[in-house]
């Protein structure tokens, strides 16, 4: 070949390269501006549901799904960027947290389950409503050691599917507990505005007809945004919604209005509902009670800890109540146990749907299982 054909060779070679570098930036370019309005559509969608009403288990689903695509946008863009300042600030950190979730993340938080279980039973006391974070411990623990103990040949390969189907059930929850603690995480940062009629103060339980610390801080809680919205605007009512127990000599509501009398709160400014015995009659009862009074035409709030602010926020929202949460703080110890009490009761509110899905699963791993027995 002489040095002129080989000379136009490369020219048409380079120009063969040029294009295909061409056409492959422009598909990336493409992909990543996908990628983009795939997530910005995922946020609108989130925002819609969320300032519609933001006591919904779907808000959290949403939510995730959104930061996922997020996750997944920048790791593509780090990826096909040239830029190699972008691929280390993005890869390198999300490398680090997924090495970290898949290795040592559930150990960690086993450990720390545990710890907190410790803590908790010797603070607390040791009631079986104190034990959830032993009990979740204990479990995580398990699920570690039985691939290390129960290997897969000391497993008939015809249970395969039957584990299969366990696996999922387990998948199943952990992406309902994923989405539950995203609503819960994101109702913490609702703020009502200054614009009130009623706040529903939630009873938790007398100690020798006095009112403990936990409770205390939901009526602490009612008493700061009574104060801070009587400067703003006008002074709401606040009432106290809590029956009487079988071994208390008066009602919760009763014991609450007395203490915030003696923190200073009018008496004309406080009414009690003292028939209700769980939260959705907090809700149902303290509802009866506003719609007497101004009929629908009404502002209201209603104060809890923080733990129990989401599920009383769906339990308002099953009574037909409009009406927002504001949570005060609960102990850092106690967080952890009363998030899976928490997590079990919307369980329960939502088990027909879960009973559904679980059955579903597990009728249809135990007919392939009994077809593999039958037919290998």
């Amino acid at each position: 070949m002489c040095p002129f054909s080989l000379y136009i060779t490369m020219i048409r070679f380079s120009k063969i390269l040029s294009q295909l570098i061409h056409n492959i930036e422009t598909e990336v370019c493409a992909n990543i501006m996908i990628f983009g309005v795939f997530t910005v559509i995922l946020f609108i969608i989130f925002l819609i549901f969320h300032l519609s009403d933001p006591r919904r288990i779907i808000n959290g689903f949403v939510f995730n799904v959104f930061c996922c695509s997020l996750v997944v946008s920048g790791a593509y863009f780090a990826l096909t960027t040239p830029i190699v300042i972008f691929r280390v600030m993005i890869l390198i950190p999300l490398f680090i947290v997924l090495l970290f979730l898949s290795t040592f993340g559930i150990i960690v938080l086993c450990v720390g389950l545990l710890l907190n279980a410790r803590i908790l039973l010797k603070k607390e006391g040791r009631r079986f409503s104190n034990c959830l974070t032993l009990i979740f411990g204990l479990c995580l623990l398990l699920l570690i050691l039985f691939p290390i103990f129960i290997p897969e040949r000391l497993i008939s390969s015809h249970l395969g599917p039957l584990l299969a189907g366990g696996s999922l059930i387990l998948i199943y929850f952990f992406f309902s507990l994923t989405n539950f603690l995203s609503a819960y995480f994101l109702y913490q940062f609702n703020r009502p505005k200054y614009n009130q009629d009623f706040i529903i103060v939630l009873g938790s339980g007398l100690i020798r007809d006095k009112v403990p610390p936990l409770l205390a801080s939901r009526i602490d809680k009612a008493i700061d945004f009574y104060r801070k919205q009587a400067s703003a605007a006008y002074p709401p009512t606040i009432i106290f919604s809590g029956g009487q127990g079988p071994n208390e000599n008066l009602s919760e509501a009763e014991a609450m209005q007395k203490y915030a009398i003696e923190k200073g709160i009018p008496p004309e400014h406080t009414l009690k509902e003292d028939r209700s015995v769980n939260t959705y009659q907090n809700m149902l009862f303290s509802k009866q009670i506003m719609d007497s009074l101004m009929s629908d035409k009404y502002s209201s709030i209603f104060t809890t800890n923080n733990f129990h602010l989401f599920r009383a926020g769906l339990y308002a929202k099953q009574t037909g109540l409009k009406s927002q949460g504001i949570g005060s703080k609960t102990a850092f110890y106690y967080w952890p146990n009363a998030m899976i009490r928490e997590y079990i009761a919307i369980l329960v509110m939502n088990r027909k749907r879960h009973s559904i899905v679980v059955g579903s699963i597990l009728v249809f791993s135990m007919i392939i299982t009994t077809i593999y027995f039958l037919v290998l």
